[in-house]
């Protein structure tokens, strides 16, 4: 292991305390460690470091004409030759356990859809449901909420999209495609509307599939789900309202 504390200029090694002589100072001046990456020659200066180390993988008391420095053996710069082959130390990156995305935990968001445009209110909500605005969100898990939508009928388009966006829908016989403008779509299910645009946003798959559980679309201004208590949809996009 080989370690550079600080100013005083130290350079450790694995092996008991350790003095450096001129003669490998001139040695090592061009050279630069393979582990480390940086000039060793600053390290071999006339202080005369040791390294002290006083329990199995305790800490390392690194000493020197003007100080003491201990260092918790998670927190080293270098592996040890003995470790090479062994687990990444270092490597905490965190990920979700199972404890960390029950659904009875997970928050409830309503927004109402009167008056709002279609692409951007499906893009919000899908960013909630995914958890996109989490900074627990994981793309492989589902760490989202619960969105309820309530008066789906009264959600609008921009431009020519209420006679010219089309649905198609097909039986599986030959012959069986069906299409519909948005209009009439409207009239018959508005509520398709609105899970047509959200599930185009989620993944596909299985997550997917568990994620569009978490939309609850419903025609009118009443819902059956006032016991999870859900709060407003936080909404930043000035332009969803038409």
């Amino acid at each position: 292991m080989a370690i550079q504390c600080s100013t005083s200029s130290l350079f450790l090694s694995s092996s008991s305390p350790v003095a450096f002589s001129s003669s490998s100072s001139s040695s090592s001046s061009v050279k630069k460690s393979p582990f480390l990456g940086f000039s060793i020659s600053a390290a071999l200066s006339s202080t005369r470091p040791s390294l002290i180390r006083t329990k199995p993988n305790a800490l390392v008391r690194c000493q020197s004409k003007d100080a003491a420095v201990h260092i918790p053996v998670d927190q080293r710069w270098m592996f040890e030759e003995s470790e090479i082959n062994g687990p990444d130390i270092w490597n905490t990156t965190w990920y979700p356990k199972a404890a960390d995305h029950v659904n009875t935990d997970k928050p409830w968001y309503i927004v109402d859809a009167t008056d709002k445009i279609l692409g951007r209110l499906a893009s919000t909500i899908a960013i909630y449901i995914r958890g996109k605005n989490l900074v627990t969100y994981t793309p492989s898990v589902d760490m989202g909420a619960f969105v309820i939508v309530v008066n789906a009928e009264k959600v609008a388009v921009s431009g020519k999209k209420r006679n010219q966006k089309l649905y198609r829908r097909h039986s599986g016989r030959p012959g069986g495609m069906k299409v519909e403008t948005f209009d009439q779509l409207q009239k018959r299910i508005p509520e398709r509307i609105i899970e047509h645009a959200v599930r185009g946003m989620l993944p596909k798959g299985r997550l997917g599939r568990a994620l569009f559980n978490h939309l609850k679309v419903y025609k009118g201004p009443n819902h059956p789900h006032e016991a999870q208590k859900p709060v407003d949809l936080p909404i930043r996009d000035k332009r969803i309202q038409k």
